[in-house]
């Protein structure tokens, strides 16, 4: 099983490294789209601003590739947040592979959203089997994910619910950073790389 990281200048690209390292996967850095033949699953990371990370997904073929992908690909944070269609950080048009906006909070509480929050499992995937309802997990971000209820594993409050767990066919996402979150987070790394 080889898993690709997709690596397009603006991502966690090391920790997610070490998480998989951690869990004794093999992974390669993929720079270029056609560096994905021999891949088994791919993994875009992400921290960053969305206008920057879809420049670069643009310029480097990323941006045309990723969408017709038909292995598993897993989208962390930022790497979430740019397969929906629209991102109201830089007001910019994302991969549009899954349907919906990303609005930025608007909240008295403090943004970003950063730390430990649980997360409420709504419905039963490869990717959360075995994470107990309840779970926590790390996150770090200004901006969620506004998308349909059928594409929604599991949701965090933060003032209101936002998604922060998605599926939508062989394409998953998690707005937490699953390599960042101990136990559960590695679990779910785990699941996709063995599961999904």
């Amino acid at each position: 099983m080889n898993i690709g990281v997709i690596d397009y200048g603006a991502s966690n690209l090391h920790s997610v490294g070490n998480g998989l390292t951690a869990l004794g996967k093999t992974f390669t850095v993929i720079t270029r789209p056609e560096e994905l033949v021999g891949v088994d699953k791919v993994i875009l990371p992400g921290v960053g601003a969305a206008g920057s990370a879809m420049e670069k997904l643009k310029k480097s073929g990323f941006a045309d590739v990723l969408p017709t992908l038909k292995i598993p690909v897993l989208g962390v944070c930022l790497g979430l947040q740019l397969m929906t269609e629209f991102s109201e950080e830089d007001e910019v048009e994302c991969l549009s592979i899954l349907p919906g906006r990303v609005k930025r909070f608007r909240t008295e509480l403090k943004v970003p959203h950063m730390g430990w929050n649980t997360v409420n499992l709504v419905k039963k995937s490869p990717l959360t089997d075995g994470v107990p309802e309840g779970a926590y997990f790390y996150f770090v971000h200004s901006y969620y994910l506004e998308t349909e209820a059928q594409y929604v594993l599991g949701k965090t409050s933060y003032d209101a619910d936002f998604p922060a767990v998605v599926q939508k066919g062989n394409f998953y996402g998690t707005q937490f950073h699953p390599e960042k979150s101990g136990q559960w987070g590695m679990k779910i790394l785990d699941n996709f790389c063995t599961l999904c």
